[in-house]
């Protein structure tokens, strides 16, 4: 299975005419430093927004069990019919958010979703009934959509393909962070109950919300567009970050949106192999993000205790979903990485599934949780970098970003409605469905990996016939071949 890596092309000062200015800058610049650069130019902007987004969408379990379903009114089973609405709406939304994206820019979009779902988060506080539950989740679900698939294009659009996994999984590792903090601050709200007559779980959801807020309306001023327009480059830096990109990708094509680009992308079954990557993956993150609160405290534990007992699971996540993505950066594996991982959570679920009795040995259920965690970060962040290092072609690789978290998340929706109370505490359903995607994720990316292998192996067969092949960028006809072109190489 192992593949001899292809030659890295490195920026040629005969790519195009401005190839003087572009030698002299790339003499002066140091490129060690300008990647430090951009990552704390970059990385941290983006990063917090995903982590105000996933800590607004699974907030709600911690206030469950703080008493948001009794106070609505709402049955065990409506309340994950409201978990199912935000994703409905996700997924409806995913797509055109990543269009608008295109046609405007990361300046103005990104900070604009985020300003738009803190303020439904925020209506979640003041919900009266279940009607208001309803639409307030459907459309924290629409305004959510755009944020992680336009990130994953915009960082496309800065880095070199073998630097994008390892950025865009510590972008991801911040949702498992997300998760300790939420059960950190949930904890320490709840005790605002009663203040201004509301109970704390609204709290949760009104103070959380108007974070959001704030912070988003400085986004505006802290979130870059891209290469060429932003002000903090010298012009050197600008020269070589668009030559190295130039000789690596296609971040610096003037490509325009095209409809033929997004056809071409629903063409490709390598982007529905993608897209069905995070399918398997989906359904394990949301239900362990949206359920763990209520797992571990059908295992015995107090409302306070159980908020706390969350961070454990979720810190030891992020520290291996970083770290596995050093590993994978540097021995250039995605496939394999994602398999061992996905094997962990397995191991996981096969342990809160064997334990019959959670409330007499919550030690080792509690342990099931830790792996399940451990094992589904890491190869969720895997899989969602695959598409950006791959997919060629700026509209074909947005469309792709898109249909993956499209297609990856019509496994949150079947997944909200698994944990129902009737099955407490083993929910013996939901741990198993979750545990048959998980084995799903193995023989999925073990098909992407042999398909991906198979083309690399074409494309240096044609190679070797045909040595004078132009380069991906020599002419308009071999830019529009995109991932198609012989010298472009799928990193497996």
């Amino acid at each position: 299975m192992a593949l001899e890596k292809a030659p890295v092309e490195r920026p040629d000062p005969s790519l195009n005419s401005d190839s003087d200015t572009e030698a002299v800058a790339q003499s002066r610049v140091n490129e060690k430093a300008l990647l430090r650069k951009l990552d704390w130019r970059l990385l941290p902007a983006v990063s917090v927004l995903y982590l105000l987004s996933f800590l607004d969408r699974s907030n709600v379990a911690n206030a469950r069990i703080e008493g948001l379903a009794k106070d609505l009114g709402m049955t065990g089973n409506q309340y994950l019919t409201g978990l199912t609405l935000y994703f409905i709406g996700y997924v409806l939304f995913e797509i055109p958010c990543n269009i608008v994206l295109k046609r405007t820019s990361p300046k103005f979009w990104l900070p604009t979703l985020t300003i738009a779902w803190g303020i439904v988060a925020t209506l979640m506080g003041v919900t009266q009934n279940l009607a208001g539950f309803f639409v307030v989740r459907f459309f924290l679900g629409v305004t959510e959509s755009g944020l992680f698939p336009g990130v994953v294009y915009y960082l496309s659009m800065w880095y070199k393909r073998d630097e994008r996994q390892y950025r865009i999984s510590l972008f991801f590792s911040f949702a498992s962070l997300a998760g300790a903090f939420g059960g950190i601050l949930a904890y320490g709200i709840a005790h605002m109950k009663n203040v201004g007559g509301y109970a704390g779980w609204r709290w949760i959801f009104i103070l959380e919300g108007l974070a959001t807020i704030v912070i988003a309306f400085g986004a505006y001023w802290f979130i870059s567009n891209y290469p060429d327009s932003v002000g903090w480059l010298s012009k050197d830096e600008r020269s070589y970050i668009n030559a190295r990109l130039r000789a690596d990708s296609d971040a610096t094509n003037d490509e325009k949106f095209n409809w033929s680009s997004v056809i071409t992308a629903a063409k490709d079954p390598k982007i529905w192999l993608y897209g069905a990557c995070f399918h398997t993956m989906s359904l394990p993150l949301y239900t362990l993000s949206l359920f763990l609160p209520t797992i571990i405290r059908d295992m015995g534990y107090s409302a306070a205790q159980s908020q706390l007992l969350t961070i454990p699971p979720y810190a030891a996540a992020t520290i291996l979903t970083v770290g596995w993505a050093v590993l994978a950066e540097k021995y250039k594996r995605r496939a394999l990485f994602t398999i061992a991982t996905t094997s962990l959570a397995i191991v996981g679920y096969i342990i809160l599934l064997a334990n019959k009795n959670p409330t007499q040995r919550p030690g080792l259920s509690y342990a099931g949780t830790f792996l399940a965690a451990m094992g589904i970060y890491p190869s969720v962040a895997l899989v969602l970098s695959w598409p950006a290092v791959n997919v060629s072609g700026q509209t074909k690789r947005a469309t792709a970003n898109a249909m993956q978290i499209s297609i990856g998340n019509l496994g949150a929706v079947i997944g909200t409605q698994l944990y129902r109370p009737a099955t407490s505490p083993r929910y013996v359903l939901g741990h198993s469905v979750a545990l048959g995607y998980l084995i799903g994720n193995i023989i999925v990316v073990s098909l992407l990996w042999l398909l991906l292998a198979k083309d690399n192996k074409q494309k240096q067969e044609y190679l070797a016939a045909n040595p004078g092949t132009n380069g991906f960028h020599d002419t308009e006809e071999d830019l529009k071949l995109g991932d198609g072109h012989p010298r472009w190489h799928f990193n497996t």
